[in-house]
């Protein structure tokens, strides 16, 4: 394909598209994730959904890492959360109970941006001008594609992780062998949607319960896995975006769907994990997670009550900073709201701190 610039023709108007998309991605799960929230506990033990085979259960010995891959535009608001991504990567990498390898951003912006020298960065091609339709996720397994075909990357696995991502302990290897290790969302549902999933994925498949409930991210795959499915995971996602009820049932979350499914293509099972991830406000507890997923708005009052779908006198919302970043030093939710939230809030916090020329993002 040949290189053109996936952006907007003006900032604005990119600005407008991101905020729209995000509002959506957000608030149009308020009532799913209500009735849906995450069961917390006093301490968070490991429960997979799916429990990996005895052959291929690790015993200790030699560390086996992965590679971390975020994609990623040049956008200041994708950029804050980069650097922040970063920061906690760096700090968590050589603790012990890591297995964290390298890192790479891979930048689907077509051309370098500032963050070039502080993040180890891979320019690729965004999809031609108006292909992804508005829908810049579509981007994401396109960039996958050109960067495993480009690179040599050492580590036998790779992490799909995402900006908005922050490790909050030492992530080891949660994949097994052939089986990758990935978050279970609750609104991925195949089997829910068995009319709309028959279109591309086949009876002679078998039953649409292979389908994992999951996104690409967060997901630790063996690499030559990858390779294979994310040719895959960029048509089945361009087909489905070129489906009208495909596209106005899955909306925001279609790219998700094109990966659980690309995934099923090849027969590839994932073990279900979650304590890979929380998501504050909805989760409560740190516990033995790995990572916070900050994709939700945080409001309360100052009375530490929840006022979601609200803005509260209390508030911690990444889309407050479309156009740049958080300052320093954000003030601490009242008395009374949950540890996942203040916890967040106190990482976001450091990393601002200490990075360098934060305010210049």
């Amino acid at each position: 394909m040949a290189r053109k610039n996936l952006g907007c023709s003006s900032s604005s108007s990119f600005l407008i598209l991101l905020a729209v998309g995000s509002f959506f991605a957000t608030y149009n799960l308020i009532t799913l994730v209500v009735h849906n929230r995450t069961v917390n506990h006093a301490k968070y033990t490991f429960d997979p959904l799916v429990v990996m085979p005895d052959n291929v259960k690790r015993t200790g010995g030699k560390k086996v890492l992965f590679h971390v891959a975020l994609t990623a535009t040049d956008a200041p608001y994708s950029k804050w959360q980069c650097r922040i991504m970063y920061y906690w990567y760096k700090k968590t990498r050589d603790m012990e109970g890591s297995e964290m390898g390298k890192f790479t951003r891979i930048l689907h912006s077509g051309q370098p941006d500032n963050l070039m020298d502080e993040i180890p960065t891979f320019v690729v091609d965004p999809l031609p001008s108006g292909l992804d339709r508005g829908y810049i996720v579509l981007n994401r397994p396109w960039a996958f594609v050109q960067w495993l075909e480009r690179v040599t990357i050492e580590e036998e696995y790779i992490l799909m992780a995402e900006p908005d991502h922050i490790f909050v302990n030492p992530l080891p290897n949660l994949a097994r062998g052939e089986y990758p290790a990935g978050f279970p969302f609750f609104y991925i549902k195949p089997d829910e949607n068995e009319k709309i999933i028959r279109k591309y994925y086949p009876k002679e498949k078998g039953p649409v319960t292979n389908i994992d409930p999951i996104g690409n991210s967060p997901v630790i795959i063996k690499k030559d896995i990858l390779e294979k499915i994310a040719p895959t995971w960029m048509n089945v996602s361009l087909r489905m975006k070129d489906d009208p009820e495909t596209d106005k049932k899955f909306g925001w979350v279609l790219e998700m769907y094109a990966y659980a499914v690309a995934s099923a293509l090849h027969g590839v099972q994932h073990i279900l994990r979650k304590d890979f991830m929380l998501q504050p406000p909805w989760d409560l507890e740190i516990g033995y997670r790995f990572i916070i997923h900050y994709t939700y708005g945080c409001d309360y009052n100052m009375k530490g009550e929840l006022t979601y779908g609200k803005i509260g006198e209390w508030r911690f919302d990444k889309r407050s900073h479309l156009r740049g970043p958080p300052p320093r030093n954000i003030s601490m939710p009242p008395p009374g709201v949950p540890e996942s939230v203040r916890t967040l809030v106190k990482m976001v916090n450091e990393a601002t701190a200490n990075i360098p020329g934060w305010d210049t993002t």
